[in-house]
């Protein structure tokens, strides 16, 4: 196990949770800064995936000179610039050449508009997300944060989406029903706050089997979606409401700041996953630390055995 997920246990667990599965093909699109290829590379060291470095060589060989670390076992495709490295990773992808993309030092912006192109780019019918996983001292079990990262102001149906996504990345972490809260600024229905006639609408397509997979209740604040005596206090009964395992954010900047905050104030570890393209997009801040990378590797990992992407290798015995 390495060193940097000791104090991380849950993040250990994944990794292991992984064996037999890897090494995966992932393109590590435009890597040219010492802490991307420094991700890449410990995330092979575990066999959690086979980099292939897509972007300009000169930048690339000078971000891993700077790491400290050596990139001649992996395959290397230039490319004169981070637009041309999301395009040809993208094909890749496509071509079933790699199964897994990774975000290097590419802006995110950038990255899904080269993932969203309607001819060239990997959509599905599925809207696609972002899922944070956080372990925060102060709760106890793991949260999946959704989205905080690509949808800036999702409607009903993208929201859909948004919620059978991270269903689906809860799934795979072993929660078999999972507890969804939409989160609003109150837990009332009012016309005024159109984030409260989502959160309801959305407790009927999961009642009308639109969402699968779930339990789902809100509008719920904050508080009541994680602190059972909050949610006592207001007259709540929900099997949802302070026992939550994943918080649906009402729009990106409410996403991304609630996250932040856990990470940042709250002492949470994080990982971050993009779902609903045709593979796995590992998708991580440029300030997040190596572990950080790593996890969202796993994470990738095993959402891409769950959508068949790839497949576990049988195990042989001795006496085989």
């Amino acid at each position: 196990m390495s060193p940097r997920l000791k104090s991380w246990p849950l993040g250990g667990r994944l990794v292991t949770r992984c064996c037999g599965l890897g090494p995966v093909k992932t393109a590590v699109v435009h890597p040219c800064d010492a802490v991307a290829i420094e991700s890449a590379a410990e995330a092979a060291d575990l066999g959690l995936i086979e980099p292939v470095l897509v972007g300009p060589e000169l930048k690339i060989r000078a971000a891993a000179a700077a790491a400290g670390i050596d990139i001649s076992r992996f395959l290397l495709i230039s490319t004169p610039h981070s637009h041309a490295s999301a395009e040809r990773s993208i094909e890749m992808a496509r071509d079933g050449q790699v199964q897994l993309l990774m975000k290097g030092s590419i802006h995110t912006d950038e990255l899904m508009h080269a993932v969203l192109a309607a001819k060239t780019g990997l959509r599905t019918q599925r809207r696609v997300s972002h899922v944070y996983l956080m372990q925060t001292p102060a709760y106890p079990k793991p949260l999946l944060i959704t989205d905080g990262a690509i949808n800036i102001a999702p409607g009903l149906e993208d929201k859909r989406d948004i919620v059978q996504n991270a269903i689906d990345l809860a799934h795979v972490l072993g929660i078999d029903q999972p507890k969804v809260a939409i989160l609003s600024a109150v837990e009332t229905v009012t016309s005024r706050l159109p984030s409260t006639i989502h959160a309801a609408a959305l407790c009927k397509m999961a009642d009308r089997h639109q969402i699968t997979g779930g339990l789902i209740d809100g509008p719920l604040a904050f508080d009541n979606a994680v602190n059972p005596a909050a949610a006592a206090e207001k007259g709540i009964v929900s099997s949802v409401a302070g026992d939550a395992d994943v918080l649906v954010a009402p729009d990106l900047i409410a996403g991304n700041i609630l996250a932040k905050q856990l990470t940042f104030l709250g002492g949470a570890e994080a990982a971050g996953l993009v779902l609903g393209a045709r593979v796995p997009i590992i998708l991580t801040s440029r300030a997040d630390s190596e572990r950080v990378h790593v996890v969202s590797c796993a994470l990738a990992v095993l959402m891409a055995e769950k959508l068949g992407i790839i497949a576990r290798r049988p195990t042989t015995s001795a006496h085989g």
